[in-house]
């Protein structure tokens, strides 16, 4: 599988590079034009009602990896893991809280490049008290991005869950945070003051309200090449490698539903009709997959599972999150039913003709959710609630963009991730022994169990 890897990179690089160009001169012309935007806007004033949905929605995207997927991925590991996965959700909520701090937040969200970072707010450095970022503190807006920091790379541990060195972890997420998401979130996210685009993706015109494509695409990507560069899991195939308490998982998934009203609707960045609208269709494509998911099993298996379900909800989830404020409730109704089925399809039958060990499904809900509702973005997108009109209102050009975004961000990640593996593996190594994966982790690499 590696070598097909290589030759994919050999392809794609020159491409990649002349993309890059070809956008260079259309974001330098949105950056102007921006600039000349922003000396005429007044300036904006603190905002009490925005300020306190935005500390309870950072509150909320916190508690969907602490302890929403903590929970979730233990639930769905052997017992002698559970720890070590639930470890690897509430490490990274550490590690990555300390290098936003340092670095990331500065990297993602400052700079007027439409490729680059600046580090104008390294060590938070110039945010204060009463420092504005819109109508919210900044110090508001920071926190809330970094648990978007938080759980992007905390969703990659799900594919290669089982097997990776707990150390070597550590370090390809520190390298990750700041060589992948970082930059990416920078291309789709980053806003001048007058809230025009600087990143080249956001100035082409890509959508993504909440993570579609920085979050979702990103970690599913990422833990994809992480799975085939690992390797499957000792007895994978043969070896019963059912999860060991569902009840977990459905409590874990239950509390990424409800924390996902402040991932979508939260990042509106304000208390108003499109937050409102953006929970709402949170709600409907949640349970519309989780429906369509339950009734395809269903019929196919013969018997509709917990972790069906559950899964479904998560796929509808994570397919209208780059839609969630843009697109209104029949939109979210189509893209939730699709979600189900497609990344049913992705955490089977794609997953098993490829023969690559996604442990849970990381790729399989979050890459193969978040390309769908990318695209599905450009086709469903209203006008009148999100300002850009899609497909059906005869903007065909917005599914094109959609697309290039969903391109540019897979091979940018594929690319870069798999050199941070190797990278890795070559000076510390990426794989536990043979003997500790027999073992366990929670006893090999924690000296501790669940009895």
């Amino acid at each position: 599988m590696n070598h097909r890897i290589k030759s994919v990179l050999a392809g794609v690089g020159p491409a990649l590079a002349s993309l890059f160009y070809a956008t260079a001169s259309v974001a330098e012309e949105a950056a102007a034009a921006a600039t000349e935007a922003a000396a005429a806007a007044p300036a904006p004033a603190l905002d009490a009602g925005n300020t306190a949905w935005m500390l309870v929605s950072t509150a909320l995207v916190l508690m969907m990896t602490i302890p929403g997927l903590a929970l979730f991925y233990g639930g769905m590991v052997r017992k002698k893991n559970v720890l070590g996965v639930m470890m690897q959700s509430f490490a990274i909520a550490a590690l990555v809280s300390v290098l936003w701090m340092i670095a990331g937040y500065s990297m993602a969200f400052t700079g007027d490049s439409p490729y680059f970072g600046g580090f104008d707010r390294l060590f938070l450095d110039g945010i204060e008290k009463t420092t504005l970022s819109g109508t919210i503190p900044e110090s508001v807006f920071m926190m809330f991005q970094m648990t978007f920091a938080i759980i992007t790379p905390a969703l990659i541990t799900g594919a290669f869950a089982d097997r990776m060195k707990f150390s070597s972890m550590l370090v390809f997420m520190t390298l990750w945070l700041f060589l992948v998401y970082a930059p990416v979130c920078h291309w789709v996210w980053m806003l001048d003051s007058s809230g025009a685009a600087v990143g080249f993706l956001g100035a082409m015109g890509v959508l993504d309200f909440a993570g579609g494509t920085v979050v979702h695409i990103n970690a599913g990507v990422a833990g994809l090449v992480a799975a085939i560069v690992l390797g499957p899991r000792k007895g994978y195939g043969v070896d019963n490698m059912a999860p060991h308490n569902l009840t977990l998982s459905v409590i874990g998934a239950s509390l990424l539903w409800v924390g996902w009203f402040g991932f979508n609707a939260g990042s509106a960045l304000a208390a108003d009709g499109r937050a409102g609208m953006a929970m709402t269709v949170t709600q409907i494509a949640a349970a519309a997959a989780a429906l369509s998911w339950m009734f395809a099993e269903w019929i196919l298996r013969k018997r509709p599972s917990v972790l069906g379900i559950v899964s479904g909800a998560v796929a509808g989830l994570v397919a209208i999150t780059p839609a969630s404020g843009f697109v209104g409730p029949k939109g979210a109704l189509i893209i939730g039913l699709l979600a189900g089925v497609v990344c049913y399809w992705g955490a089977t039958g794609l997953k098993h003709a490829l023969k690559y060990d996604d442990s849970l499904d990381a790729f399989g809900v979050h890459g193969i959710g978040g390309i769908l509702g990318a695209i599905l973005t450009g086709v469903f997108a209203s006008e009148a609630i999100g300002g850009f009109p899609g497909l059906l209102e005869g903007n065909g050009g917005q599914v094109l963009a959609q697309v290039y975004g969903v391109v540019i961000t897979a091979v940018y990640t594929g690319i870069v991730t798999y050199i941070i593996l190797k990278l890795v593996d070559v000076v510390m190594g990426l794989r536990v022994s043979a003997e500790e994966e027999r073992e366990g982790l929670d006893l090999a690499l924690h000296g501790e169990s669940v009895h």
